[in-house]
């Protein structure tokens, strides 16, 4: 049984690691949307995102770039996929934890 218990719990731990890596990857990852604000009949773009409870709003110019449309794209993809990979790791950390806290015969 003791085989199995350090099995488990070297799991658990990589688990754990993993999940401390895909929450910074998250992190990093720059959030926000474009906005477009029209003004004296102009249009305007801005890059809103929320900054603690507060959104807020960064003049992008009169035209936005491919390059930064495409760079949020891939951003929200990735989010959307650590945000998934950190849910499968906290099912799979419970699992491990009462797995192991389990009683032993």
């Amino acid at each position: 049984m003791g085989v199995i218990k350090d099995l488990l719990k070297e799991e658990l731990e990589n688990s754990i690691r993993l999940k401390k890596e895909y929450a910074e990857a998250f992190k990093k990852q720059p959030g926000g949307s474009i906005v477009k604000k029209e003004i004296g009949g102009r249009r305007y773009y801005y890059l809103a995102f929320r900054e603690n409870k507060k959104v807020r709003f960064v003049y992008k110019g009169k035209k936005v770039s491919q390059e930064d449309l495409r760079l949020l794209k891939d951003s929200k993809r990735l989010k959307v996929k650590y945000r998934a990979l950190i849910r499968k790791l906290d099912k799979r950390i419970k699992y491990l934890k009462r797995a192991l806290h389990g009683k032993e015969e």
